[in-house]
């Protein structure tokens, strides 16, 4: 008899400890037990972004605890759980290895089977945690990292149909935000200032916006945003109009490239009811997803986006990612080692850096 499946998932790749319990119920659905994340949010806030050294060190004070008290939230015993996943790559190798780590020492010690999961591949399953989805599915993900389209075809089978040839989305914002003096975290700090500035105030560029398919490209709106904000100084008027505006030209560029992203989709699928999942940190900004939803309901796509609370960094979508991985039997050995670049789509060309040809 088939039996519910319960994984440990332990997440290190940059400034977030997590742990989880995941158990995968009898239907095929998601019941997350137990999901803690401890931010470091504190500590990297004077420096701006994150300092690789002081996170890994951060990781292996609270890797322990955030471990205990996930298994204690979850009501379970090391020993009864069916195997533990964790994060292999991408990500700072400094930071990966601690989760990784602990997690091959207590698959090793309890016995159980281990999953290194891909990052990203969390990612692009996390919408499954509170959402029944089907195979085949369109995806946008936009983190902090990372900014891509791709076709989820199935679990480790993915099609990249565009990326970002430069700046992830979400470092667009960190790089915006501390160029306007708005704070750390920079994604919820432009959010919060553009709700108060005039959107339409500034004219920004939309790089590469009516060629190269799929990909995106935000390095030359980053440098029209850090133009604009050496000439109005500490003006907090017009900081909040290029906040504003910063965050619309976002929302028209992705827009017209998810537009191109849904024709390539339905040249792939050839279903009625085509499914759009919108992933990763950058999916919690509500404007982003005000206009995704629609442009989505205006092309037969039904939107669905992570819980909010499983949109940045957290544990709980890589005990799912490694429920499913361990299902189809894709499991790793305890010599695995962490990876700084590890992208879904082996056969994608990679698209940063010079000589580019779009």
């Amino acid at each position: 008899m088939r039996k519910k499946l319960i994984f440990l998932g332990i997440e290190t790749s940059c400034d977030e400890t997590a742990a989880s319990i995941v158990q995968e119920n009898l239907d095929g659905s998601a019941k997350v037990l137990s999901s803690i994340v401890s931010s470091q949010v504190k500590e990297h806030k004077k420096f701006g972004g994150v300092v690789p050294e002081l996170a890994a060190r951060s990781h292996i004070e609270n890797i322990d605890f955030i471990i205990s008290r996930a298994l204690k939230d979850a009501r379970i015993k090391l020993e009864k759980i069916d195997g533990v996943a964790a994060t292999a790559g991408p990500g700072l190798i400094v930071c990966l290895t601690v989760g990784l780590n602990v997690g091959k020492a207590l698959a090793g010690f309890s016995k159980k089977p281990f999953v290194a999961v891909n990052h990203l591949e969390g990612h692009a399953l996390s919408p499954a945690l509170s959402n029944k989805i089907k195979f085949p599915y369109l995806l946008l993900l936009i983190s902090g990292g990372h900014t891509q389209f791709l076709i989820v075809k199935d679990v480790d089978d993915y099609k990249q149909l565009g990326t970002t040839i430069d700046d992830a989305l979400g470092e667009a914002f960190d790089k915006t935000a501390k160029m306007l003096n708005l704070g750390y975290p920079g994604g919820p700090a432009v959010e919060k200032f553009a709700k108060q500035g005039d959107k339409n105030f500034y004219k920004l560029p939309e790089p590469i916006i009516n060629k190269a398919g799929c990909n995106l490209s935000f390095a030359g709106l980053k440098t029209a945003v850090l133009i604009q904000s050496k000439k109005i100084k500490e003006n907090k008027k017009l900081r909040l109009n290029l906040a504003a505006s910063f965050q619309e030209t976002i929302i028209k560029i992705l827009n017209k490239k998810t537009k191109v992203a849904f024709s390539e989709f339905k040249k792939f699928s050839n279903k009625k009811n085509n499914v759009f999942v919108v992933a990763g940190g950058v999916a919690a900004n509500q404007s982003i997803r005000k206009s995704l939803e629609e442009l989505s309901k205006k092309n037969n796509f039904k939107p669905i986006f992570s819980d909010l609370k499983f949109c940045g960094d957290n544990a709980a979508m890589i005990a799912w990612a490694g429920i499913q991985r361990f299902k189809r039997k894709l499991l790793n050995d305890l010599n695995v080692e962490p990876k700084s670049r590890w992208p879904l789509d082996k056969s994608a060309p990679y698209m940063k850096g010079p000589g580019l040809k779009l």
